[in-house]
């Protein structure tokens, strides 16, 4: 069983920052690709921000410039840190990691429980 477990979510103003951290724990052997995704209530799920285990990234247009995704490996850890945060990003946030389970290459996709974002003008 792998578990995702988020936290850094909060009330910010305009301009402000928060830092937001997803922990892996369970059987895992390595984490092919950990990334952020954002949902309002009703609306699809998005992606914010994702590395790969090569260490390329991808971001929405939205955040180019102002959030950065990093991860410790040793940790299974990934991190979002949010600058310049806008009314438009309040948002609940998901964390994302496919996991590698053993040697073979057994893999499998799973999901935080999700931290909200609120930025207030």
């Amino acid at each position: 069983q792998v578990q995702l477990v988020e936290s850094g979510g909060g009330l910010v103003q305009a301009g402000g920052s928060l830092r937001l951290s997803c922990a892996a724990s369970g059987s895992i052997f390595s984490i092919n690709a950990m990334g952020w995704y954002r949902q309002a209530p009703g609306k699809q799920r998005e992606l914010v921000a994702r590395i790969v285990s090569g260490g390329s990234t991808n971001y929405a247009d939205s955040v180019k410039g102002r959030f950065t995704v990093s991860r410790d490996n040793a940790k299974n850890t990934v991190y979002l840190q949010m600058n310049s945060l806008k009314p438009e990003d309040t948002f609940v946030y998901y964390c994302n990691a496919q996991v590698v389970l053993n040697g073979r290459g057994t893999w499998g996709n799973y999901w935080g429980q999700g931290t909200q974002v609120t930025v207030s003008s």
